[in-house]
């Protein structure tokens, strides 16, 4: 549904589509055989602007399609609710480190044929009500594989989907079988040939992350004709106790039952031959979740080439030969001189301000130490974490000289609780000023000023409440650039951390499978705020103050400790072990 290629096209809301982006540049690079769909999206997700109080303002993000993309040839149609969808293709190449591309395919339904309500289909990311994002997700996966059929992609041997908002193409497949086989029924063989074509990753245990819609719209949608099948293959009323007498993820569960529903996460978990999660606890997690199947672990990884700043980039080019092409050899990171390290990050850092300055008007100082949070603003990653005590936090700030904190990210549109977060981190900005901290939130997050951030700031702050992270993939960018992650232990994190050698711990591990929190209630809110006041004020912030190499140590562990191996190299190479093969 969404894939980040570049910065002047905003295909993409966060953090799916940025690993999107980096999939399909590792496979550039690596010569992967490998070709993209979605849907064009030409308004965007939004363009976010912050009133002083820190109020959320949405506008559409138009953008020069024909500049960007080339118009390809034919048309293709989707029958929705009864009529014909025609959808045409633009492409756009990414080209690797040795010359191969991979073409992603974008689907547009702005046609002149088309009435006005089917122009609007692809025109907007994670937009409309559930009628209009039924309509996409039949475009994008009844729609992608014609479209891909008609370009002369017939001999694709696996369809990979990123969560459940192309699980539809499935359908589209065993279409394809029952013309192969010359009739309409849906038989085992049917459904097993349609399984060994497809793979499935699920990205997140949060609700709002899968897909349902009720099965009398889907009906309508699709055709009465297809109701019955739906009912038989996708198994709508078979799974009624997901996690059977599990009562510890009741909301997980609450999210997923299916009763009545097309759930598109169960569409693809019933018609995939592998199934993964993206971090070894979210597999964990996967697998209580959806326990009548078997789900794999396949830890997210990112784009090193993309997301390493040029001053540190020229350091690697200097020191380890050969790193774009083979990340792996990031772990020769370890002989770099630290005085190098320093200088490339300062660099980073001057860069990162520099844009704070122009952007906001605000001048923070270089030389004082810098958080940065940067992700969607939405509860379970708890941005306000840090001003859960402002005492607390005031009296570390004067002991150590001041602090300074970068925020940025979006709030969806229709999450009312993410924007009142935006609203509650402003407020207490307002009120720790003239304490010595500043905290800056920047506007209208994106691709551009997520890799100033990763790469700029001096330690990388992510509080998600556990286990709803499934990996992110922010503090994977940070450690490549030598910015160590100061983080609850949940997704990549528990894989990543060593502790004051990698970054360090806030809280621990227990929270999640076999522990107790899915719910951020006081104590646990307060334990986690305390465990991040203890490291802060005994652990961080006098290890970057005290100037010596402690921390140009730590900056170069994680390069070559988490960089070497949270790459999107060894992900997809783990996926064409065990997911492709």
């Amino acid at each position: 549904m969404e894939i980040a290629l570049d910065a002047r096209m905003p295909t993409y809301s966060g953090g799916l589509g940025v690993l999107a982006g980096d999939t399909l540049r590792t496979a550039a690079d690596l010569g992967i055989p490998m070709v993209a769909v979605c849907l064009l999206h030409r308004r965007g997700y939004f363009r976010q602007t912050l009133a002083p109080d820190g109020e959320q303002h949405e506008a559409p993000e138009d953008w020069p399609v024909e500049e960007l993309l080339e118009p390809l040839p034919g048309q293709v149609t989707v029958a929705v609710a009864g009529r014909d969808v025609r959808l045409r293709g633009w492409r756009y190449e990414v080209r690797g480190c040795r010359g191969h591309t991979v073409p992603v395919i974008f689907l547009d339904s702005r046609i002149e044929d088309n009435d006005e309500a089917a122009r609007a289909f692809t025109d907007q990311l994670y937009g409309g009500d559930a009628r209009y994002r039924l309509a996409q997700e039949m475009l994008l996966g009844l729609g992608g594989v014609r479209m891909l059929r008609m370009l002369g992609f017939g001999a694709i041997r696996r369809f990979h989907m990123n969560e459940g908002h192309a699980a539809l193409l499935t359908l589209e497949l065993l279409e394809e079988q029952h013309r192969g086989n010359g009739h309409n029924g849906v038989g085992e063989h049917e459904i097993e040939a349609v399984r060994e074509q497809c793979v499935f990753t699920t990205h997140t245990p949060v609700p709002a992350g899968h897909d349902q819609f009720p099965l009398e719209l889907a009906a309508e949608l699709l055709g009465r004709g297809r109701a019955p099948k739906l009912r038989d293959v996708f198994a709508i009323d078979v799974y009624r106790q997901v996690l059977r007498s599990d009562d510890r993820f009741s909301l997980p569960r609450d999210a997923l039952d299916h009763d009545l529903m097309l759930n598109m996460t169960y569409v693809a978990l019933n018609l995939s031959g592998h199934v993964n999660g993206v971090a070894h606890r979210h597999g964990e997690i996967s697998r209580l979740m959806f326990a009548e199947y078997s789900v794999d672990a396949i830890t997210n990884g990112v784009h090193a080439a993309t997301w390493i700043a040029a001053p540190m980039a020229a350091v690697l080019d200097r020191h380890v030969a050969g790193w774009q092409a083979d990340n792996y050899s990031l772990r020769y990171a370890l002989a770099i001189p630290l005085a190098e390290i320093a200088e490339a990050h300062a660099a980073s850092k001057r860069d990162l301000l520099e844009h704070v300055a122009t952007s906001t008007g605000r001048r923070l100082e270089p030389a004082r130490f810098t958080l940065g949070f940067a992700r969607r603003a939405t509860a379970y990653k708890r941005p306000d974490l840090l001003f859960t005590d402002l005492e607390r936090l005031r009296a570390i700030a004067r002991r150590h000289g001041g602090l300074q904190v970068l925020y940025a990210g979006k709030a969806h549109p229709a999450d009312e609780g993410g924007k009142a977060l935006i609203r509650d981190v402003h407020a207490a900005a307002e009120t720790l000023r003239e304490d010595g901290i500043e905290v800056v939130w920047l506007p209208d997050y994106g691709t551009a000023l997520a890799a100033k951030l990763v790469s700029g700031v001096d330690v990388w702050l992510n509080t998600p409440l556990p286990p709803n992270e499934a990996s992110g993939t922010s503090g994977m960018k940070a450690a490549m650039n030598g910015v160590p992650s100061l983080s609850t232990l949940d997704g990549w994190w528990i894989e990543g951390h060593l502790e004051g050698i990698t970054g360090w711990s806030i809280g621990d591990s227990g929270a999640g499978a076999g522990g107790a929190g899915t719910s951020d209630d006081e104590a646990l809110r307060a334990r986690d705020a305390a465990s991040l006041y203890d490291k802060l004020e005994h652990a961080v912030l006098p290890c970057y103050l005290e100037g010596g190499d402690a921390f140009l140590t730590i900056r170069r562990h994680a390069i070559a400790l988490n960089g070497a191996f949270f790459n999107s190299q060894r992900m997809l190479q783990q996926y064409l072990q065990r997911a492709y093969a």
